[in-house]
């Protein structure tokens, strides 16, 4: 099936679990899933996959995660052209209602002009949230995850979302 290459930003440790739990089941559908943590990875490690998926946790008051600040400028320069790019992120949708997974939405906007092939929408039903940078035309742009109000939901969300993916991926 090919290797994805799977980049994290993770502050408390939620986002690295969730990024793990997709990795298995991607590789579970024949995929190999390098796993890599933002915060120690290059620009040449991501250009070297056809197949990407992003993930990040939400802080504040909407903020990406703090090592995605760090390679940001990077990506926006990337030659990520031609690739198929996957998003997921984690967030509280009852503490932060109005910026549920914003930083999954900062990453797809970082992204949007280089020309990468998005794949991975997911729906916004089951969620409580008000409002979110990762909603576009209704959808979200990618998996949001809320393992403090939803972890019941996790699992299940996960292999919807990457039986999904593979056929994106194929």
């Amino acid at each position: 099936m090919g290797s994805v290459g799977l980049f994290y930003g993770s502050s408390g440790g939620v986002t690295e679990n969730v990024a793990q739990k997709i990795a298995l089941a991607l590789n579970s559908k024949g995929f190999t899933v390098d796993v890599y943590n933002v915060a120690s990875a290059t620009i040449n490690d991501m250009e070297k996959y056809d197949k990407l998926i992003f993930g990040t946790s939400t802080w504040g008051m909407g903020d990406i995660q703090d090592d995605w600040e760090t390679i940001l400028p990077d990506v926006e320069q990337a030659d990520l052209g031609g690739k198929t790019l996957a998003f997921f992120g984690t967030g509280d949708q009852e503490t932060y209602p109005d910026t549920f997974v914003d930083g999954m939405g900062i990453l797809y906007e970082k992204v949007l002009d280089s020309k990468v092939n998005t794949v991975g929408s997911w729906s916004t039903e089951g969620y409580g949230h008000t409002e979110s940078r990762a909603v576009i035309d209704g959808e979200f742009v990618g998996l949001a995850i809320d393992e403090d109000n939803q972890s019941a939901s996790t699992s299940s969300r996960i292999k919807q979302w990457t039986d999904m993916l593979t056929e994106a991926f194929s």
